[in-house]
């Protein structure tokens, strides 16, 4: 069986880090053509040395010759500029690019791979949030593939194939709750960072660990199940299931509801992306029911969690309003980490944001890289009057 040649975008975070580990139990299957990372120059220095990429990508410049120091020896080709990172993305060579970048930076690098007819295996929600409109038509055009690396995606994209598209009737969304799920709303101004990075089920990045706190994150995937699915928000419905065993379901028009269960690791929707169209022998989040005990069920809190409702919101607008969402959250999101604003100011920045950036319908490529610098260069200033 040939190898598939595979480009990891991301390869230090969460996601890139459990991919390298599919990928290291499978070496007859799979071979790492090209990694990127962030800043963290040391460990992917050790990736290379496990994995011998061709190229190898680091986009802080400032640990650029550090990362060419530590690799003087070695024949791979580094790179750090933006332009090269795209490149990668469109390598002639590789067969699936897997992009596990975190924010909006993972959306021209999306773009690249699509219009280059790859298989793009999906954990950057923000590239189809962000970019949205822009997919659709360059997938048909292109003929390339979207392959959903978050397990709620992935639970749906497993789901649908129990039915046809005509029979869906809803897209069942299930969100842990986070850590807040039962605290009352009127405590939710005392909330601290360390309190906030406490997730109760998942082992996350501190970024989509905020986001699953405020269930902004919840917001990203409405948006990035729209285009991805096809499909109206409004038959989109988030469930609160605090045990996170059913990753997300499909309700069909006969009132069946398909599920898929596992215990948490992200190991399981990383297999099942990049040995698609097949499935593999592996006891990623292996489950026994019987020990599991009961699952739960409730709706989301709108009133407490002001960042899905304001999600729910951009998704019905549609056009530039989820970038105008995403960007906003992310720098108030940051902002939050960094101490600068307390909890509930990070919806209430979305909020504003939403409020004075004109959201473009019909958007290009240039209206949404402007929407996106308004909205941050407004967000700053926003969290920088509230410090």
């Amino acid at each position: 069986m040939k190898k598939k040649n595979i480009v990891l975008l991301g390869s230090t975070g969460s996601i890139g880090k459990s991919t390298l580990e599919v990928v290291a139990m499978h070496p007859d299957r799979f071979n790492v053509l090209a990694l990127s990372a962030y800043s963290n120059s040391q460990l992917l220095a050790e990736q290379y040395r496990k994995f011998q990429p061709d190229f190898l990508h680091i986009s802080d410049s400032n640990k650029f010759e550090e990362l060419k120091n530590e690799l003087s020896s070695s024949k791979v080709e580094i790179f750090t500029e933006e332009e090269e990172l795209i490149r990668l993305a469109a390598l002639s060579e590789a067969d699936i690019i897997i992009n596990a970048i975190v924010g909006s930076a993972g959306l021209l690098a999306s773009l690249e791979a699509v219009k280059n007819g790859k298989l793009l295996a999906l954990a950057n929600k923000e590239s189809l949030v962000t970019g949205g409109p822009l997919f659709p038509e360059l997938i048909k055009r292109h003929k390339s593939k979207i392959l959903p690396i978050d397990s709620e995606h992935s639970a749906i994209w497993q789901a649908l194939a129990s039915g046809k598209k005509t029979e869906i009737r809803r897209l069942l969304l299930t969100a842990s709750g986070g850590p807040f799920r039962e605290l009352p709303k009127e405590e939710f101004e005392k909330i601290t960072l360390k309190q906030a990075l406490n997730h109760p089920t998942w082992n996350m990045g501190n970024k989509i660990t905020i986001d699953s706190a405020t269930l902004a994150n919840k917001a990203l995937e409405i948006m990035e199940a729209v285009i991805l699915f096809d499909i109206p928000v409004e038959k989109i419905k988030v469930v609160v299931h605090p045990e996170s065993i059913i990753h997300s379901m499909v309700e069909y028009v006969d009132s069946s509801v398909i599920a898929q269960l596992s215990k948490p690791d992200m190991k399981l929707p990383i297999s099942y992306a990049l040995f698609w169209p097949d499935r593999v022998e592996s006891s990623y989040g292996a489950i026994d029911l019987a020990e599991t005990g009961k699952l739960t069920f409730e709706n989301p809190d709108l009133q407490k969690f002001k960042a899905l409702k304001l999600g729910l919101e951009a998704a019905g607008v549609g056009g530039t309003a989820p970038a105008i969402f995403n960007a906003a959250n992310e720098i108030a999101v940051d902002a939050f980490l960094n101490e600068a604003i307390s909890f509930t100011e990070i919806a209430d920045t979305i909020d504003s944001c939403l409020q004075k950036i004109v959201v473009v319908s019909r958007p290009s490529l240039d209206n949404i890289l402007e929407t996106d610098y308004k909205t941050r260069e407004l967000a700053e200033n926003l969290v920088g009057n509230l410090v």
